[in-house]
């Protein structure tokens, strides 16, 4: 078959082949073989009764090592790889390796892939709509679990998407194994078994700044002081009450000696015990004078002067309630409270030292309010209702368990019916807070978890996250997850739409047909070694095979996925079957 080698470059070989030029020969592998010399290449291109074999690497003593430091001769036979050589190129004899699909080009023998060069790495997975993206990664969870000799009893995959595609292919993960569960939660409100929840004590900072969509930094400091009241209000005793006394009663102080005519001054301090009121201090509270009483709103009654009628009065009662010396300590401190309780610690951070007068800082705040009032009024209330306090570490094992305290290996989260804006807020929430969670706990790396998120384009954004937050929590994810055993899965269409910055990160892919240049101009771009010889195979792949390189794959391959069992449900809709009737012409 191959005659002779006519050059021989830095990177490829031109070789002579036979006159009866067989396709088939494109994209295998061939070995140029002298002496103890074993060089791997790829046959690039055909030409006429010529060849162009790329070199890959090299065989010692029976390993596969990438990259070559000596070239072959022009003396080198050249053949196609032999059985053993396929093994080692394809993990076939690891015993720590699982089956990621079988190979079209060598007669669908199986491909493996190592467990910790798969799934310690952040993973990408492209493809368009129809290329068999959704059934390759369905196939590829369903041959992990579908392992003989081990079972992965300890993994856990938190699955985020729109749809329920992945319901259909994971539900009856048991019967694989009666100790693997499944467990789905859902935005839909119908279903109120297995609604998302998210209990706000659990929340940082941070997390309310994605939920409230903020907009400028200073708007971080308004939550932080939300934080810190809600916590301290929440204990509803003695102490916490005198300090809502105490705030309500500085900013009536602050306004009444304002430099604002007293029409304004009233409307402002109205406006202030209409949202923060306590028994003691409220417009129908009835205050005491010398020998009379009279309604605290009626103290506000404006003379012929312009003043107010009863203005010793009001500043007697109101610098009572002033605390000279608070023992309370302003630090947030987790603890139960509702988006009621929220709302009421917002409306006090209102009127709070610094921001009544500001009117640029009470805007950003009173922005904040509008968005909070909104989630408390409208059914996404519902994801965070909760009856009871529990910690950190109870939420997330309540996330993983099922009944009878089973633990689920796999967390589907359908994200249906809710707006892009609040999904990718609930991704982020989810993702720092299980990465934070899994980055604290005693025994770094002790429990690794994958983050799966389909149509990752909607989340992994380059957003304003970096400039008013100081980072990304997906990209901090890309950069430090794997230390902790924290994996990102990303899979996408519109690989153009992801951060670089964590694309960058990302050291494994599945490939399956793309067609729209932009997006393969940046995959070229972006994905670490990545060649224009792998971005040219996808273009002709058909549905379900992908081209596979990275850690997991000694070298790139194109890698045949089996079609799940059970399947997914992300097939088109059956357009005949729906919308034809049997026509009887009489």
């Amino acid at each position: 078959m191959f005659k002779e080698i006519i050059t021989i470059s830095k990177t490829y070989a031109i070789c002579k082949i036979d006159n009866v030029i067989n396709d088939d020969l494109l994209n295998l592998n061939v070995v140029f073989e002298e002496n103890n010399k074993k060089i791997l290449g790829e046959i690039e291109e055909i030409i006429s009764d010529e060849v162009k074999i790329t070199f890959l690497g090299e065989f010692l003593e029976g390993k596969y090592y990438d990259g070559i430091i000596r070239k072959p001769s022009t003396n080198s036979k050249i053949r196609i790889i032999n059985n053993e050589e396929l093994a080692e190129l394809t993990n076939y004899n690891d015993p720590m390796a699982m089956i990621l699909g079988l190979s079209p080009l060598y007669n669908n023998s199986p491909i493996k892939i190592n467990i910790n060069d798969m799934w310690s790495n952040h993973i990408a997975i492209f493809g368009n709509t129809g290329s068999g993206k959704t059934y390759g990664v369905a196939r590829l969870i369903q041959n992990l679990f579908n392992m003989k000799n081990f079972i992965p009893f300890n993994s856990v995959f938190f699955i985020f998407n729109n749809t329920n595609e992945y319901d259909n292919a994971f539900k009856d993960i048991g019967n694989y194994n009666f100790n693997f569960h499944y467990k789905m939660y859902t935005s839909n409100l119908d279903n109120e078994a297995n609604i998302l929840k998210l209990p706000l004590w659990l929340l940082s900072v941070d997390d309310y700044a994605n939920i409230l969509d903020i907009t400028e930094y200073s708007q971080i400091m308004i939550i932080e002081k939300m934080l810190i009241y809600v916590s301290l209000f929440s204990r509803n005793d003695e102490e916490s009450n005198k300090y809502k006394n105490h705030l309500i009663a500085k900013a009536i102080i602050s306004v009444m000696y304002s430099n604002q005519v007293s029409a304004r001054i009233r409307d402002q301090i109205f406006s202030i015990l209409t949202s923060c009121h306590t028994k003691e201090l409220n417009l129908d509270v009835e205050v005491e004078g010398v020998g009379y009483t009279r309604e605290f709103r009626k103290c506000f009654d404006i003379d012929s002067q312009g003043q107010f009628v009863e203005r010793v009065l009001i500043t007697d009662y109101i610098k009572r309630f002033v605390l000279e010396n608070s023992n309370l300590n302003e630090e947030y401190v987790p603890t139960y409270f509702t988006i009621d309780d929220l709302e009421v610690a917002l409306n006090f951070t209102l009127i709070s030292e610094g921001l009544l007068l500001n009117e640029k800082s009470y805007n950003e705040a009173l922005a904040l309010k509008v968005k909070l009032h909104m989630i408390a009024n409208s059914s996404l209330r519902s994801y965070f209702d909760v009856n009871n306090y529990f910690t950190i570490n109870e939420y997330v094992s309540n996330l993983i368990l099922v009944d009878n305290n089973k633990r689920a290996q796999i967390i589907n989260f359908v994200l249906e019916g809710i707006d892009d804006r609040f999904s990718k807020a609930i991704v982020k929430v989810f993702s720092r807070l299980l990465f934070n969670f899994i980055k604290d706990l005693p025994n770094r790396g002790s429990m690794p978890i994958h983050i799966m998120l389909e149509e990752a384009h909607r989340y992994v954004q380059k957003d304003k996250d970096n400039d008013i937050l100081g980072y990304n929590i997906f990209e901090r994810i890309a950069k430090e997850g794997r230390k902790f055993g924290v994996i990102m899965d990303l899979i996408t269409q519109r690989p153009t739409e992801l951060s670089e910055n964590v694309l960058s990160q990302c050291s494994n892919f599945l490939i399956f047909k793309i067609n729209h240049p932009s997006d393969l101009e940046y995959i070229e771009k972006m994905v670490p070694n990545v060649s224009s010889d792998v971005i040219e195979k996808q273009k002709s792949l058909q549905s379900g095979t992908c081209v596979a390189f990275g850690k997991m794959m000694k070298i790139p391959m194109i890698v045949k996925m089996q079609i799940p069992n059970p399947t997914p449900s992300s097939s088109n809709a059956q357009i005949f079957e729906k919308w034809m009737v049997q026509w009887k012409n009489s």
